[in-house]
């Protein structure tokens, strides 16, 4: 039966200095096509009226889905372990990630 099985791939994920680094972002600005989603990463500053894209992620609308339920067990876990995750702030905020309105559905 364990023939029938097909083999897991190993990959080797390479990790550069500068991508090691990271870049910090408090909005993302998400937009999509039939054919892609499109996810770029922002950073707000009070006080500056300007902000600049630092990295921008095209991906296939599955591996889009793939990636929210990834972040979704992941928060899970997270939460698990070590509490909610509150989301604090005014109704009328103007930046940063914002969660889905209560009407809308999130799988």
């Amino acid at each position: 039966m364990a023939e029938n099985q097909p083999q897991q791939q190993q990959i080797n994920i390479e990790l550069g200095e500068k991508e090691a680094e990271g870049i910090y972002s408090n909005l993302a600005i998400i937009t999509h096509s039939p054919a892609e989603f499109i996810i770029d990463f922002t950073r707000i500053v009070p006080g500056s009226p300007k902000a600049k894209v630092h990295a921008r992620i095209i991906s296939t609308p599955q591996h889009a889905k793939m990636l929210m339920l990834a972040l979704k067990d992941n928060i899970q876990k997270y939460e698990q372990r070590f509490g909610e995750i509150r989301i604090e702030g005014m109704p009328d905020q103007q930046f940063g990630f914002m969660p889905p309105s209560k009407n809308e559905k999130v799988n």
